[in-house]
């Protein structure tokens, strides 16, 4: 079964290094809090957290508490999702230098008869 992410993670904005990943900037994170009395615990250990993104059009999303501890993502670096699902945080000033925006090309065939097409 797939998970709820699936469908818009595939439209994430592309990147390109050695691999082609998506990535989202971090708006803000939001950390799972639960009342107690006139305050509120941190449970983000045990329930994750609510990754906002700054490019509009992505829903906010949630992160496991396992992604929180290896990763450790912050507010302005990137949320990364390779080309196998696997997600990752990466800082904004490595991102950026390890990575480009995928240009794409479209493909339009000029012929009308099937022929090969042209790249504009």
């Amino acid at each position: 079964m797939p998970h709820q992410d699936e469908g818009w993670r595939l439209s994430l904005p592309q990147y390109q290094c050695h691999k082609v990943v998506g990535a989202l900037h971090i708006r803000s994170i939001e950390l799972a809090r639960i009342p107690l009395g006139d305050d509120e615990v941190d449970v983000s250990d045990l329930r994750g957290a609510i990754i906002i993104p700054a490019e509009s059009g992505f829903p906010p999303f949630r992160v496991s508490p396992e992604f929180l501890r290896k990763h450790r993502p912050q507010v302005g670096g990137l949320f990364v999702v390779y080309d196998d699902g696997w997600k990752s945080f990466i800082p904004e000033k490595d991102f950026k230098r390890d990575y480009d925006p995928l240009v794409t090309t479209n493909v339009v065939n000029c012929s009308g008869s099937g022929g090969s097409g042209e790249r504009i």
